[in-house]
């Protein structure tokens, strides 16, 4: 498995947005429209590849100099236990760490509290909803 930024615009970029379109925006009747999509130019967008097939994938959008946020996060249901999420989530940790970013946030939905909560996030706030499903902020201290 192969993990790399990868570039706005790209086929791999294409790929990353069928995956997250299937994964996360299908199941709940929610699509993607140009103006969102044009917006992640400036995020910083991650994969996870075997051969040319994409296995998994986030981003990080930068929130204030000190502090970025993880969205977006998929991985296919029947490759989920495998180890691609977790990788993502330390891939994505030390590109945020070299950027010069001191804490990764983001908004996690419930059920997947107990994933990030393994790698060391902690729940910050209480329950909220959005895009129709129950969400928790999370966050870490990124340490050099």
């Amino acid at each position: 498995m192969a993990l790399k930024m990868i570039d706005h615009g790209t086929k791999e970029y294409e790929q990353m947005v069928h995956l997250r379109y299937e994964i996360l925006r299908k199941p709940i009747g929610l699509s993607f429209d140009k103006n969102e999509l044009d917006k992640e130019k400036d995020d910083v967008l991650i994969g996870a590849f075997e051969d040319e097939r994409i296995l998994g994938c986030c981003l990080l959008t930068k929130m204030d100099d000190k502090t970025v946020r993880l969205r977006q996060m998929a991985v296919p249901n029947n490759l989920q236990g495998k180890g691609i999420g977790r990788a993502l989530m330390i891939f994505a940790e030390n590109i945020a760490r070299d950027l010069g970013y001191k804490k990764l946030i983001m908004h996690a939905r419930k059920t997947a509290i107990g994933f990030y909560g393994k790698l060391g996030y902690s729940v910050v706030g209480n329950e909220f909803e959005e895009v129709t499903i129950p969400h928790f902020v999370m966050e870490k201290a990124l340490r050099n």
